[in-house]
């Protein structure tokens, strides 16, 4: 990547005033509770009795994928800018995408697992991301010896567990809650605010970048590239772990999507609306990357579930 198309990207920025960024905050908790409205105890009986679904699951979303995201940041080298291999990093760091669940359920994938896996993804995200992208990011900066051109990744930990617990666990518990006492209101709700999850995000990866469209388009063919590759090692990770532990084939298309779907509307309310940058140069990459990844990850979802329905016709053939 050319000199002049890194200065273009992470000459890209995003600012929000307070009145935004609690509009963005306070639209992807109400998604997070529409997600958590399909979630009830009892769909949990089953999985957990045969864990190892869940287990291999939790694995590819909370270690396999930060992993070999800093593994593959390392192999581009050069072809990537420091903030975009960041960028890949904390949307590896991320928790399971709000609509996995409705990919699984065209891909007819495990809807409880998908439901179980984003449950608890979620749930562990107060605590998994911040430290997975504590740990990835300083490795990648010390690993591609650039340590000394940026400032040391500190994690304002309070600020981004009050902004993930805000946004994450309130919402959730409140959508569980309102399944199990309100199951009317619940269904009433569900299916709307999954297509609010995914108008909300594009709109606001439109409004945000639209004063930065020139560099944006500028950009975005690399940016195609890195997250095309990014998000097919994803979705390798889960089908390939799946299918290694000879898991039942809707079990393998569940974690194939589950991992290759994440919320990518949590690293961008993190990069906008904490202090996570406060002292770091100019990161555009970083929400580029993050923001197309929003957008990606619909396609890819929809085009997996396409070949997944595909193969189900070939078999009744």
């Amino acid at each position: 990547m050319s000199p002049e198309t890194v200065n273009a990207l992470d000459s890209i920025q995003v600012t929000l005033n307070a009145g935004g960024m609690n509009t963005i905050n306070i639209v992807l908790a109400f998604v997070m509770f529409g997600v958590a409205l399909g979630i009830k105890p009892s769909m949990f009986a089953e999985v957990f009795r045969k864990p190892k679904s869940v287990l291999l699951g939790m694995c590819c979303q909370l270690i396999l994928l930060p992993l070999f995201t800093f593994l593959l940041a390392l192999a581009l080298g050069p072809a990537i800018s420091w903030t975009m291999a960041l960028g890949m990093i904390l949307v590896a760091s991320c928790p399971g995408g709000n609509i996995s669940n409705f990919m699984s359920s065209l891909s007819k994938a495990n809807i409880e697992l998908s439901v179980s896996l984003t449950a608890i993804s979620t749930a562990l995200a107060v605590l998994m991301t911040p430290f997975n992208f504590w740990l990835y990011g300083n490795l990648y900066l010390h690993a591609a010896d650039i340590a000394g051109e940026v400032p040391h990744l500190v994690i304002p930990l309070w600020d981004v567990l009050k902004t993930i617990f805000v946004l994450l666990g309130v919402p959730l518990t409140l959508g569980i809650l309102t399944a199990h006492f309100l199951p009317k209101v619940a269904a009433a709700l569900k299916k709307p605010l999954q297509w609010l999850s995914i108008i909300f995000f594009l709109a606001m990866v439109v409004l945000s970048f639209w004063g930065n469209r020139v560099a944006f388009l500028q950009c975005i063919k690399y940016i195609f590239v890195i997250v095309l590759i990014h998000n097919l090692l994803a979705l390798a990770i889960g089908f390939s772990t799946a299918s290694a532990f000879k898991l039942p084939y809707a079990d393998r298309r569940t974690l194939t999507i589950e991992t290759g779907i994440q919320n990518s509307g949590l690293g961008l309310v993190l990069l906008l609306g904490t202090s996570l940058f406060a002292n770091f140069p100019p990161h555009g990459g970083m929400l580029v990357i993050t923001a197309w990844w929003g957008v990606w990850h619909i396609i890819s979802g929809l085009t997996i579930s396409t070949v997944f329905a595909l193969a189900d016709r070939k078999k009744k053939a």
